[in-house]
């Protein structure tokens, strides 16, 4: 049992027109196309209001789609591209979103690492970033936010910032003396890391393909993943929500952001009925929770449903 970790401090859960909410906290626009989009399409469907936060414009993301690469006017204007990508894939999710505001800082390559760029969101103050989510938190009022783990699911500094200013805003949103003014207190019940992308999900699909005699596309996954090391963690998997007739919308939301992925890539090579058959859930690790609720769990909303609408 995951029991409370602190008191409610007087905030009341009952919202207004009774829907529970969730808000998913992501680095970059297809972050949240790629990481639990299913999970939220899904909750979209069963009434849930669900608002995705998306802390940097993805200013500096790299063309990814072979079609589009070279292509100076995508270059030049990629802020807005990429603003267009996210407002395709929201629809089809069906889910509300807010930008943050701040500037991509890039993934640095080398050795060793040149520097960020300067005013880049990995290089925000945190206080300043946590208000600016902490507003976010204070008007959405989210039963459940996700975001990523302390190592950003991977080393990318925008991912390892979005951690960062998740949790602080989660433990900062229902304390009054916190950002007093940044909107009346709120405090969220539960945090979930996203685990997309776990050895144990990539094995299982490996396994079976290989089992079938079919070829894998994950032998260049394992690759980097032994490359990244210990810049990564292995994340537990408390929580797997079952989302197999949601793969559709997911898949569909992340090639609407086309500049950012190759459809002809390792993603796309499964089919979905492959993947339902062998992993039909999308997984999360509970980092914080103020009910109580069973482990291992099928639901974001589990310890909260009989009480938070009522």
């Amino acid at each position: 049992m995951f029991s409370g970790l602190g008191e409610n401090g007087g905030v009341s859960h009952a919202t207004s027109d009774g829907r529970l909410r969730l808000m998913a906290v992501h680095a970059h626009p297809d972050d949240e196309s790629s990481k639990g989009a299913a999970t939220m399409a899904r909750y979209v469907d069963e009434g849930v209001d669900v608002l995705v936060v998306t802390c940097t414009g993805g200013e500096r993301g790299s063309i990814l789609n072979p079609a589009l690469k070279g292509r100076a006017d995508i270059e030049a204007g990629m802020a807005d591209i990429r603003r267009a990508e996210m407002a395709k894939a929201r629809e089809i999710l069906g889910v509300r979103q807010h930008w943050l505001g701040f500037v991509d800082s890039g993934l640095p390559e080398g050795d060793p690492l040149p520097p960020l760029p300067e005013g880049c969101f990995a290089l925000e103050p945190l206080d300043v970033a946590t208000e600016r989510l902490v507003r976010e938190v204070r008007e959405f009022r989210p039963h459940v936010m996700t975001t990523y783990d302390e190592r950003g699911g991977y080393p990318h500094p925008d991912h390892i910032r979005c951690h960062e200013i998740s949790v602080a805003a989660f433990d900062a949103a229902g304390d009054p003396d916190r950002f007093p003014d940044a909107g009346e207190p709120w405090q969220p019940l539960k945090l979930y890391y996203d685990v997309g992308f776990s050895k144990e999900r990539t094995s299982a699909l490996h396994d079976a393909l290989i089992a079938k005699g079919l070829e894998s596309p994950f032998e260049e996954w394992f690759k980097r993943r032994e490359q990244w090391g210990d810049k990564i963690r292995v994340p537990k998997i408390t929580t797997q929500v079952p989302v197999a007739p949601w793969f559709d919308r997911r898949d569909a939301a992340l090639l609407a952001h086309e500049t950012q992925v190759d459809p002809q890539g390792w993603f796309f090579k499964i089919s979905r009925e492959f993947q339902a058959e062998i992993w039909p859930t999308e997984d999360f690790e509970l980092a914080r929770s103020l009910v109580d609720s069973a482990i291992p769990e099928d639901d974001l909303f589990a310890g909260i449903r009989d009480g938070a609408a009522s």
